[in-house]
């Protein structure tokens, strides 16, 4: 195991903000600190006691920040964006307008993730739309596995039914057998 020097550990320490600066720095953001108390942290007994050694090592420096040419949405509980994004779906149409929705809400939240799920289905539809407005018709029925043989092979189809059936009855036996032993303790 690595030995720690003490001073580093001190020199770090003085250059993290305090609990109360931190706890002043974010109260805008709902439910942020919630596990701040060390009395009340989630982690224990996992980690305990509950030190700041976990943090030696992340002294990196952030790296650059990727200049924002689109819309990027983020979660209301960052105060900024991440240093690195993707840009090649900026949100756009009612289903951007219901990502937006989205993000008015805390991740925490679930309705933060039903109208995500939702603009996803509006986004769906709306790159059909345009396909159908661009003059690409889409092959539903070959996409969806439709011209597939419809008759299966009767051989494998047998082979997995009994290996399925085999399975079913030697299952169903072994907890009958344990039920039985139980009852007769």
């Amino acid at each position: 195991m690595e030995t720690i020097d003490i001073q580093v550990v001190n020199a770090v320490r003085t250059q993290l903000p305090t609990r109360e600066e931190l706890a002043g720095k974010f109260t805008h953001i709902k439910g942020w600190g919630v596990d701040i108390d060390p009395e009340n942290d989630p982690t224990y007994p996992m980690k305990n006691p509950r030190t700041d050694a976990e943090q030696l090592g992340y002294t990196w420096q952030r790296p650059a920040q990727q200049p924002q040419t689109v819309e990027v949405l983020q979660t209301n509980e960052r105060p900024n964006l991440p240093a690195v994004f993707g840009t090649s779906s900026p949100p756009s149409g009612l289903s951007g307008a219901i990502r937006r929705y989205a993000f008015t809400f805390s991740e925490s939240n679930i309705m933060h993730w039903i109208p995500l799920i939702v603009a996803d289905r509006v986004n769906m539809v709306e790159g059909l739309m345009d396909d159908l407005l661009h003059g690409t018709v889409q092959n539903f029925t070959k996409e969806k596995g439709l011209t597939a043989p419809q008759e299966p092979n009767k051989t494998d189809l047998m082979t997995n039914v009994l290996i399925g059936t085999a399975v079913t009855i030697g299952v169903m036996l072994i907890l009958r057998g344990r039920s039985r032993a139980t009852q007769i303790e």
